[in-house]
C-alpha cells in the first residue's frame, strides 16, 4: 500500500514533469508565432475574438474529420493544427484584451510581450487544474482533446453571441484558455508517441 507522502512525491514528480512537457511544446508554438510574424507582421491585429474564434474551429475540425476518416488528402501534420489552435487562442486572448485594431502597427517586441504574457496566464491555470485533477488527461485520448476543444468553440460562439454576457459560467478568457492546454496536451501526447 502506497503512504500519502508517496503518492504526494509521485504527483509532484509528474507535475514537474507536465511542466517541463509545456514548455517544451511551447517554445515551439512560439517559434512558429515569431516566425510568422516576421512574415506576415501583426496583421492578426484586425481579426475580431470571433473571427480567431472560427480560425480555431476550422483548425480542430479538420483534426477530428482526419481522424474520423482516418485517411487526409492533404498532408499537413496535424500537430501544426494543434499548434494553430494554440496560437490562434493566444492571439484570441490578446485581441479580447486589447480589441482589434485594424490602424495599429504594433512593435513586435510589444506583441511578443503580449504573447508571453497571455501564454503565462493559461500556464497558470493549466498548472492550477492540473493539480486539482491529478494529471487525468494523462489518460485521455487525443480524439477527446480535440471533442473538448469543440465543445468550447461552441460555448465560446454562444458568449460571443450573447455579447459576452454569462449568468454563471466561465467567460471568454477561460474558453479560449482551456483551448490552448487541451491543444498542448495533444502535443505533449503527440511527442510522446513519437
Amino acid at each position: 500500500m502506497f503512504t500519502n507522502s508517496y503518492k504526494m512525491e509521485i504527483n509532484t514528480q509528474m507535475q514537474k514533469n507536465t511542466e517541463a512537457q509545456f514548455d517544451m511544446v511551447i517554445n515551439t508554438c512560439r517559434e512558429i508565432f515569431v516566425s510568422k510574424n516576421k512574415d506576415y507582421g501583426p496583421s492578426w491585429r484586425i481579426l475580431r475574438p470571433s473571427s480567431l474564434t472560427d480560425q480555431i474551429f476550422i483548425k480542430a475540425q479538420r483534426v477530428r474529420s482526419v481522424q474520423e476518416a482516418k485517411i487526409q488528402l492533404v498532408e499537413d501534420n496535424l500537430a501544426d493544427d494543434f499548434v494553430g489552435i494554440v496560437n490562434y487562442g493566444i492571439m484570441a486572448l490578446i485581441n479580447l484584451e486589447k480589441g482589434a485594431d485594424m490602424d495599429s502597427n504594433p512593435d513586435f517586441e510589444e506583441v511578443l510581450g503580449c504573447y508571453d504574457a497571455q501564454l503565462n496566464l493559461t500556464k497558470d491555470l493549466m498548472l492550477r487544474k492540473n493539480h486539482d485533477y491529478g494529471e487525468a488527461w494523462r489518460e485521455m485520448r487525443i480524439s477527446t482533446y480535440v471533442d473538448f476543444i469543440l465543445m468550447k468553440i461552441l460555448r465560446t460562439k454562444q458568449i460571443e453571441e450573447n455579447d459576452g454576457e454569462t449568468i454563471i459560467s466561465e467567460g471568454l478568457d477561460a474558453n479560449y484558455m482551456d483551448m490552448i492546454n487541451y491543444a498542448i496536451f495533444a502535443l505533449i501526447r503527440l511527442h510522446e508517441k513519437e
